[in-house]
């Protein structure tokens, strides 16, 4: 019954989700002015925050199974944590093009070693190190145990790259664009309306994603196990 319940809920969300986005997208081109100073290239941030968001909560739930998988060795753990890993690998890439992008039409190139840009490889580079010792460990729970405190200490890193470093150091790139700067207010109510409502859609998509991905995990590792049993 609870898991009826469960999946009739997570594709009401899904229908919700979609609905959501449709109106995000339309939002932020047809419905929100352009942002003061820069023109036409300020709605990328309707999407690269999110995605920005989206890479920050899934490390984030990532460190956080990590720790309860330790605490207590239920292997469900390390599956939400790999399948957040993998989510939140995804939309670094993602936030890191549409950065990119941005930067090719502000600052004249795609890549320009800012701070921002290089904190973001950093990042991606700790956590395909992840990625990479999972694949060198055979053992099911000596894999689990070790990624589970991995995650941990790479996730340690996430603010500083992504908040503190930025700030620290000189860098071409806003600073918190979504309420004041130096000169006051770039974002108008539209604006921050379709914003907000941006991070609210890409939270809920992660969260679709994130759940087909344990559920496609659970699925490989049952079939995985039974294929064990089988040649035994």
């Amino acid at each position: 019954m609870k898991k009826n319940q469960s999946n009739k809920w997570l594709a009401a969300m899904k229908i919700f989700t979609f609905f959501w986005m449709i109106f995000v997208i339309i939002g932020s081109l047809y419905l929100t002015p352009e942002a003061a100073g820069f023109k036409s290239t300020s709605r990328v941030i309707f999407y690269h925050v999110p995605m920005s968001w989206v890479a920050s909560l899934a490390f984030l739930l990532a460190a956080i199974s990590g720790i309860l998988y330790l605490r207590t060795k239920k292997l469900v753990y390390d599956i939400w944590a790999i399948s957040s890993v993998e989510i939140g690998f995804l939309f670094s890439i993602l936030a890191t093009i549409t950065g990119s992008l941005w930067a090719k039409v502000e600052w004249g190139a795609f890549w320009n070693w800012d701070p921002r840009e290089t904190s973001i490889v950093v990042l991606l580079m700790i956590y395909a190190a992840y990625f990479a010792l999972r694949s060198a460990l055979e053992s099911r729970e000596q894999k689990a145990q070790i990624s589970a405190v991995y995650s941990i200490l790479a996730f340690i890193t996430v603010p500083f790259l992504i908040f503190v470093v930025p700030r620290i150091l000189f860098t071409l790139h806003p600073q918190n664009p979504v309420f004041t700067t130096q000169t006051g207010s770039i974002m108008s109510p539209k604006i921050k309306l379709i914003f907000f409502s941006s991070i609210f859609g890409f939270t809920l998509f992660y969260y679709w994603l994130l759940r087909l991905r344990v559920d496609l995990e659970k699925i490989k590792n049952n079939l995985l196990a039974k294929k064990r049993q089988d040649n035994f």
